[in-house]
């Protein structure tokens, strides 16, 4: 299904974008056929590096084209699409004129070939006693001027080719230009106060930092952590959860970028649960679990811990990603959540908000999820509804019992394939319960 949407893009960008704003068998449309050939080519090598065994050091190298002509690939099509209509209404007009004129031209031309001549002086006659000569006579205009005429209709269709297809580059090419820059820049600090109202009032004011979608892999340096955990330690949160997809590859392949994570300071610690990045990797989740243990990092698999703050306490919840499930490593709300004490609030890390329906069926006071990355290349924020019951920010959902669970969306901190960020900004979140 990939593969058949890269040929059908590449084919209409062909049409759209070389064909029609350049003449048959002219090196320009070669050129820029071949180039559209082999990016395509470079796209589908990105894809399947990881499934090809290229390495990362290759995967690195292939990745930054690949990806980056994905973004810029994308936005051609969308403003491609946006410029069907103008370039429509212009060719329209265009053909229109093209037929008045065509259509008027043979009335013009009767009338200039019979255009009465009273007396037309010939020059042969001139030069023998100045003769006259009564009658009709052709200009000679007509034909030039019916050659002229379709010239211009032509230029003028290339013309629009052309100018829609320089908007179309330019638009792609700045929109591109200024996603890399958001995504390869520092996260947004959302602060995100939230009420809960099973919360003792003494633990008003407690703070939990939420990171997701970190992405370590192949564009990803070791910098992009130490700024993560920079900006966390920044906010001086009590506890710090890590709501899955940290890494796109193996712990030999990116451990040590990775390693940074050591460093994440919190009153009550740091958590994390899996994302369905997790369960892509070659070696699956349990070896980034025990790199994480080795960092200080406390994995939640269906599991919950307790909070204690200010002599009151609530529960911390953690459960697997659904792409656990074929594996036997899903998620377990009635594991987490069994022989708790239900007086007491319960935040749950999940990665997908999807899982928030479940959570409300188990009583959850708030969710804390990722996933997706706010859309990260608009106008994709407008499909994620389709499979996620939030894009982005704070929702709520009915709970059993009364009451309503709460679902805070992280935009996530990092990227998947392209290094491109469009209306979605990474973000860090600082969530400051209140009662």
């Amino acid at each position: 299904m990939i593969l058949t949407a890269v040929v059908v893009v590449h084919v209409y960008l062909w049409r759209r974008l070389v064909r029609a704003s350049t003449t048959p068998g002219s090196r320009p449309r070669r050129a820029l056929t071949w180039a559209l050939v082999i990016l395509a080519a470079l796209m589908v090598v990105t894809f399947a590096g990881s499934r090809l065994g290229l390495g990362m050091d290759v995967e690195r190298v292939v990745a930054w084209p690949g990806y980056l002509w994905l973004a810029v690939m994308f936005y051609l099509f969308v403003f491609g699409l946006v410029m069907e209509v103008p370039r429509a209404v212009a060719t329209f007009v265009v053909s229109r004129r093209r037929r008045t004129a065509e259509t008027a031209a043979p009335a013009e031309r009767a009338e200039e070939e019979t255009a009465p001549v009273d007396e037309v002086v010939l020059a042969g006659a001139a030069a023998g006693g100045g003769a006259t000569a009564h009658g009709t006579a052709t200009t000679g205009r007509p034909a030039v001027e019916g050659a002229a005429a379709d010239a211009p209709a032509i230029d003028r269709r290339l013309f629009i080719s052309r100018t829609a297809s320089a908007v179309v580059a330019a638009g792609a090419l700045a929109t591109v230009g200024y996603g890399v820059s958001r995504a390869l820049g520092d996260p947004v600090i959302e602060r995100v106060p939230i009420r809960l109202p099973r919360l003792d009032p003494r633990m008003s004011g407690l703070r939990i930092a939420v990171v997701s979608d970190i992405h370590l892999g192949p564009l990803s340096g070791r910098g992009h952590t130490e700024r993560i955990v920079r900006m966390i330690n920044g906010l001086e949160a009590d506890a710090v959860t890590i709501v899955g997809d940290l890494v796109d590859g193996t712990v030999a392949e990116l451990g040590r970028l990775a390693t940074p994570l050591r460093s994440l300071e919190s009153r009550y610690g740091a958590y994390f649960v899996t994302g369905n990045h997790e369960y892509y990797t070659a070696a699956g989740p349990q070896e980034w679990i025990e790199e994480l243990r080795s960092l200080g990092v406390r994995s939640l698999r269906n599991e919950r811990v307790e909070i204690r703050h200010a002599g009151a306490a609530l529960d911390l919840a953690g459960v697997n990603d659904l792409n656990g499930v074929p594996s036997g490593d899903g998620p377990d709300l009635d594991k987490a959540l069994g022989g708790r004490d239900a007086n007491r609030p319960v935040v749950l890390m999940a990665h997908q908000p999807v899982q928030v329906t479940q959570a409300a069926a188990h009583g959850v006071d708030l969710q804390l999820s990722g996933h997706t990355h706010g859309g990260q290349m608009a106008p994709f924020n407008l499909l994620v509804p389709l499979q996620q019951p939030v894009v982005a920010g704070l929702a709520s959902v009915p709970r059993t019992g009364g009451g309503d669970t709460q679902v805070y969306v992280t935009r996530g901190a990092g990227f998947w394939g392209p290094p491109v960020r469009v209306g979605a900004p990474p973000e860090i979140t600082l969530i400051e319960l209140r009662t």
